[in-house]
């Protein structure tokens, strides 16, 4: 099989290329430029996207006796994730970048380009699994739990996941893929994980944005609508939030205050108790199936499964199903926080059976039936049902 294999210039990626040459398959290595100006140098873990990291690749490749390329998707990258990521705080909406990456560049410009060259998969060094099920491929979590970065590549479709690779599926700890590259004498066996988001190195978000989102001075409230303080724009402001409030006083029973909502249209923060953080019901917009999708589709019927809305968050038993043609929560729930991102196609409405603190309009929900991912959707809104309103949620 010819296998096009993305190196990012990390020990995952070059050990994953490894294993695709040991297994007999035709492999060529490319790095992907995201950016016109790259730093030179990673600061620690921060970034993937450097020039360093490029040239790690090539070590790699070299050492592995591959072709090397880059690829320039800097446009875009620039376009469907930085701009959406601007985009989405703009609106009040928290996004991950990391799983637009995947969605518009790796698994979709990445591999139409090398569908289009002859290619017959991408290989890349995700922790994830791709097995044959009854319906079809099916998308599972990998053996280090640890590790796993199924929730990241929920967006993939059956169609993408034909034509992916993931060497690392069985791996059991990421100690191992370091001694294995150690073994293999690649360069990159002690190179810190990269983390954070790679367009913001410093890690400083409220800093960046700042610099392209128009933000201006407004107040702070409690959830009974009393004026608390002011803040330098809401946009830099995302639910679950408790650092940089600066609210001057402390609440009245002493306890640290969250955000709780985040309204860019009267440019307001609301904040409160952890406790009110809490939501039970959440509606996903845009969805979409990573495989077949499951028989209740066709019903409406409710499914039990697993929520996840975090890259590592601990997954909480929920049921889900699927709404045609709506774009209102049921009405016997108020929902607060909603965006304006909702559109009467196809959304997921998801019943918690214990409540979940933190969850923002714009995460990805991405379900789960036992390792198996199902899919993802959007966050349009979250909320807590028994309280009706009563209090204002993210």
């Amino acid at each position: 099989m010819k296998v096009l294999a993305a190196m990012s210039g990390g020990v995952d990626s070059a050990v994953a290329a490894a294993r695709a040459v040991d297994a007999g398959h035709e492999v060529v290595g490319v790095h992907l430029a995201l950016s016109r100006m790259p730093g030179t140098l990673r600061t620690g873990s921060r970034g993937c996207c450097t020039i360093e990291d490029s040239r790690d690749a090539w070590r790699a490749c070299e050492k592995l006796g591959i072709p090397y390329y880059t690829w320039d998707f800097s446009e875009r990258f620039a376009e469907d994730v930085v701009q959406d990521f601007v985009d989405e705080y703009a609106a009040g909406r928290t996004p991950n970048p990391c799983m637009r990456c995947n969605e518009r560049i790796k698994f979709a410009a990445l591999l139409e380009k090398a569908l289009a060259l002859g290619f017959d998969a991408v290989c890349t060094g995700h922790y994830a699994k791709v097995v044959e099920g009854e319906q079809g491929l099916e998308l599972h979590r990998a053996a280090d739990w640890a590790k796993d970065q199924s929730y990241v590549l929920g967006v993939l479709t059956a169609e993408q996941l034909s034509h992916s690779l993931f060497p690392l599926a069985d791996t059991p700890s990421k100690e191992q893929v370091r001694a294995e590259a150690a073994e293999r004498g690649l360069t990159v066996a002690t190179k810190p994980d990269s983390h954070d988001i790679c367009f913001i190195p410093d890690g400083d978000t409220r800093g960046w944005l700042a610099e392209r989102v128009e933000m201006s001075e407004g107040q702070i409230l409690d959830a009974q609508g009393q004026v608390l303080g002011t803040h330098p724009g809401a946009q830099a402001f995302t639910v679950g939030q408790r650092k940089g409030l600066n609210i001057g006083r402390p609440a009245a029973d002493g306890k640290p205050r969250f955000v709780l909502e985040v309204r860019p249209k009267d440019n307001t923060v609301v904040v409160g108790p952890r406790e009110m953080l809490a939501v039970d019901r959440v509606a996903g917009i845009r969805p979409s199936w990573a495989g077949a999708p499951v028989s209740e589709e066709a019903t409406g019927d409710w499914f039990d499964c697993h929520l996840q809305v975090r890259a590592h968050g601990d997954p909480v038993p929920a049921r889900a199903r699927v709404e045609q043609g709506s774009d209102q929560l049921p009405d016997d729930v108020t929902p607060v926080g909603a965006t304006a991102a909702g559109s009467a196609g196809v959304r997921w409405v998801i019943e918690l059976h214990e409540p979940l603190q933190g969850v923002a309009p714009g995460q990805t929900a991405v379900l789960y039936q036992g390792t198996r991912v199902l899919g993802q959707a959007t966050i349009d809104s979250a909320v807590n049902s028994a309280r009706l309103g009563d209090a204002v949620q993210g």
